[in-house]
């Protein structure tokens, strides 16, 4: 069976799996890896939304193939230790999760959407397409610009 090596929240690893296989299996049933959550398997629900090299993916339709050599971010790998990232600690802020299915892949598409664009319309949020089954799609937008601002009032760092 053929190996596969990349980077998954910073850690390297190698799995053995086949080529075709979707990521998501080899996230959750192979290593463990449970916040990307299967929803549809087509990546239309976008409960598994993950980032590769910085840019958004849905794992359930990603061959584990195309992850060589790259690196993959879930939701495990958000935080910097135990410091929360900005969306996450807007996330509980505003109270957003009332399931939680979702909420891993909303955090992701959020994050991706902040770092397009930093200070993001209510239109530009309200085109982020995961599906919350709870409907907590104005606490998700209010999250998304509390996360927004926190992060343009930030402190910039200097050398």
């Amino acid at each position: 069976m053929p190996r596969y090596s990349f980077v998954l929240n910073k850690q390297p690893v190698t799995v053995e799996a086949p080529a075709d296989m979707p990521l998501l299996w080899v996230l959750r049933d192979v290593l463990g890896v449970t916040g990307p959550k299967y929803g549809c398997g087509i990546g239309v629900c976008r409960a598994c939304t993950s980032h590769m090299d910085g840019s958004e993916i849905q794992p359930c339709v990603v061959p584990v193939a195309d992850c060589a050599g790259r690196r993959v971010t879930t939701i495990e790998g958000l935080a910097d230790g135990d410091r929360l990232h900005p969306v996450q600690k807007a996330w509980l802020e505003c109270d957003v999760a009332q399931c939680g299915f979702c909420q891993p892949g909303q955090i992701m598409a959020a994050v991706a959407l902040l770092d397009r664009t930093p200070q993001p319309t209510d239109d530009d949020i309200d085109r982020i397409e995961n599906v919350c089954r709870c409907g907590t799609y104005p606490r998700i937008r209010e999250a998304i610009r509390k996360a927004s601002a926190d992060v343009a009032s930030a402190p910039v760092a200097r050398e």
